[in-house]
């Protein structure tokens, strides 16, 4: 679909995808027994007590985005010593991994904050255990009945997706549908969040973030499930939209681009008023 691909006013940078906002509650279908979620190697000498914590960590970690030490502490209830020896311990494991966090305008004396971010073996600890049943199924499809069905397959899937976050989505403001767009696909179990989208070149819009995706492993082989789940974004919206990062490509975040309505009028009226950027426009969005 041409909107999916070529929206404009897309930032020219890299996604810029912050900790999503803390929820209430894990999504059922994220969710997952601590102690079949951590590998064999970072709990087999672990107290049961010891293995819950450090797989809730890791699960913070991966469905709220990077986090701190301290803010991971306010939300476990316990003190920030233990929260870092967890923390030591999942990155000594290869579960998470640190950076330094970001910092905006004038920055107090002190050290800057220390990030944990979920690693890829951390998220595949997650994962749903039919990935390899799913990309064997999907394989005899291609080689079956050829790589379009594979699309029309994704497609379709979507569909049942779209059509029951279509009344969530709503007709809102842009940003109130965007916020209820990242609601639905949380209770979904993909935590994702909305913000707006960085200023710097990107002619405003709104970004949505998804922290954690179920298929990834089946999508990295099979891209067409993240074209149909973009197109539908889209057209659930009612905008242009870019996919500018995906987990299953080795990214952090999947991070979608929403088009600012003011700067789709703006587009609009140009090419109404320029036959040139008419015939141009409509090339690019075949």
């Amino acid at each position: 679909m041409g909107l999916a691909r070529n929206a404009p006013g897309a930032p020219a940078g890299g996604p810029a995808c912050g900790a999503a906002p803390a929820r209430p509650a894990v999504p059922a279908r994220a969710a997952a027994p601590a102690e079949a979620t951590a590998p064999a190697q970072a709990t087999a000498t672990l107290s049961g007590s010891e293995r819950g914590t450090r797989a809730r960590i890791a699960r913070l970690i991966l469905e709220n985005g990077p986090a701190t030490a301290t803010g991971l502490s306010a939300r476990l209830g316990l003190t920030p010593a233990a929260v870092r020896r967890h923390l030591d311990n999942l990155l000594a494991d290869g579960m998470i991994e640190g950076r330094t966090a970001r910092s905006y305008g004038t920055r107090g004396r002190g050290r800057p904050a220390r990030l944990f971010a979920i690693t890829d073996a951390g998220r595949s600890a997650f994962e749903h255990a039919y990935d390899d049943l799913a990309t064997s199924a999907l394989r005899f499809l291609a080689e079956r009945a050829g790589p379009a069905a594979v699309g029309e397959f994704a497609r379709r899937q979507i569909a049942d997706l779209e059509n029951r976050y279509r009344a969530a989505v709503g007709s809102g403001s842009a940003s109130e549908r965007v916020m209820a767009l990242a609601r639905a696909l949380s209770a979904d179990g993909y935590a994702a969040s909305a913000s707006r989208a960085p200023a710097a070149g990107g002619g405003g819009g709104e970004q949505l973030c998804q922290h954690h995706c179920p298929v990834a492993h089946v999508a990295a082989v099979y891209p067409q499930l993240c074209e149909a789940e973009t197109e539908a974004f889209g057209r659930l919206l009612g905008t242009p939209v870019q996919r500018l990062a995906t987990i299953a490509h080795g990214d952090g975040v999947c991070t979608t681009h929403i088009t600012a309505p003011s700067l789709l009028k703006s587009l609009n009226r140009d090419r109404r008023s320029s036959p040139a950027m008419t015939d141009k426009a409509g090339g690019t969005s075949a």
